[in-house]
């Protein structure tokens, strides 16, 4: 199938979605959240089909674990558990985008700018402060996966220099509506809950993991026409 219907696809699951998280329906939740890692896994596969690098496998992963997270996240109300479990899977997904941006990097001969460690750092030290006296158990989780999302979003901002300016773009701007998704989500489930969260949080999120998959077909079909 076309790249064009993995698209359409994709935006009817995160709008039905949407949908269920305002209707405070649980049965459309489960069953379009589960729907849109799926639909850009097939919009990757369609659209890389004939470019496909070895590079690539690190998206797949990434978006798998992504899945995971998705599934896990589903029946955080049920158990505590499930949060933790969820949080550990997009922790791997993360992983596997700074494997893939630092990839990228190296294949495009980006050199690392220090000052983007700068402007990680004073974000992940004021959204850490801010948070650190309500986490209390999950103190320690949540630092390190705000260390490991913070070093994807500075690998992702270097993707801004590589040859294909657009693709770079897509690709920093998914993972800063990344860095934005999860940050609401830590605000309204640790700080202050706040109205439409659940929408806000899933409309960055879905929109996030769709920017780095345009950005990342985007630069691979361009190295297949170089």
């Amino acid at each position: 199938m076309k790249p064009k219907f993995w698209i359409l696809l994709f935006a009817f699951v995160l709008i039905g979605d949407l949908i269920g998280i305002q209707l405070q329906s649980s049965v459309l939740q489960y069953i379009f959240k589960a729907l849109i890692i799926p639909a850009l896994i097939g919009y990757f596969f369609s659209s890389v089909i004939n470019s496909f690098h070895s590079i690539n496998k690190w998206i797949v992963l990434a978006l798998i674990f992504s899945w995971i997270g998705d599934v896990l996240l589903i029946f955080q109300d049920k158990d505590s558990l499930f949060f933790l479990l969820g949080l550990s899977s997009f922790l791997l997904a993360h992983i596997f985008y700074i494997v893939y941006f630092h990839k990228i990097r190296i294949l495009e001969s980006v050199k690392s700018n220090p000052w983007l460690m700068v402007v990680v750092v004073i974000y992940y030290a004021a959204l850490i402060s801010l948070l650190s006296p309500y986490l209390f158990e999950m103190k320690l989780p949540v630092r390190i996966y705000g260390i490991v999302i913070s070093f994807m979003f500075m690998l992702a901002m270097h993707m801004l220099y590589i040859d294909n300016r657009n693709a770079g773009k897509w690709m920093m701007a998914g993972a800063f509506l990344f860095v934005i998704s999860d940050t609401l989500l830590a605000l309204n489930k640790f700080y202050n809950s706040f109205e439409f969260a659940g929408i806000l949080i899933m409309l960055t999120y879905g929109l996030a993991q769709f920017f780095i998959v345009k950005g990342a077909s985007d630069y691979f079909n361009s190295l297949n026409k170089e």
